[in-house]
């Protein structure tokens, strides 16, 4: 009986874990690239969970220069490690930046979503767009995947998070890709109001 009501208690906090869990899935945007970590907008979406609440806790599993495949690749070990409730995908970005082909790309952020559904997980998929020297026809069939994804997957999805930071000189780093501390708080702003539903 002991043996047993211990493995309910284990079994309880294990539960309690996963409902408590959430798991970033990014590039250098997402790994506070540049920046102290702690002023980048993961760090700052624990901030605003902190204040209201909820007990959440966020695992930062980003890698800067990561792609979809990269992705594709580790989300197992994340969802492992994690078990989260809630798994927030922000790649693509590099992939794009190589020039590699959208349906790949597409492909590799549908099987991220996948496993990460099978596992439980509740998904939020952010865009990512890229710089205009790419030509019209690339940029759009790249962008055209996150919302074609969202659709298809029925999942929620954020446009383009740096829309607001990208083009205001004062909130990017030098190299123009990358923000800097003063943009982070308006991608946490972005990224906060559709992840909140997926946290009930």
């Amino acid at each position: 009986m002991t043996r047993f009501l211990f493995a309910v208690i284990i079994s309880l906090m294990s539960m309690t874990a996963t409902a408590k869990s959430i798991v970033v899935l990014g590039d250098s945007i997402s790994a506070g690239y540049g920046i102290e970590v702690s002023q980048g907008w993961v760090a700052l979406l624990q901030q605003k969970l902190d204040q209201q609440g909820t007990g959440h806790i966020i695992h930062n599993e980003s890698i800067s220069g990561d792609t979809t495949a990269g992705g594709l690749a580790r989300i197992d070990a994340a969802l492992t490690l994690h078990k989260p409730a809630v798994v927030i995908v922000e790649l693509g970005a590099n992939d794009g930046l190589r020039g590699l082909p959208p349906t790949l790309i597409k492909n590799n952020l549908a099987g991220i979503i996948q496993l990460a559904r099978q596992n439980g997980a509740k998904v939020l998929l952010l865009s990512m767009k890229i710089p205009p020297n790419y030509g019209k026809r690339y940029i759009d069939l790249f962008y055209t995947i996150y919302p074609q994804l969202a659709t298809e997957l029925g999942i929620p999805y954020v446009p383009f998070i740096m829309e607001d930071v990208a083009l205001t000189q004062d909130m990017m780093q030098q190299d123009g890709l990358h923000p800097n501390a003063k943009g982070q708080p308006v991608i946490a702003d972005k990224v906060w109001p559709q992840l909140l539903p997926l946290l009930k």
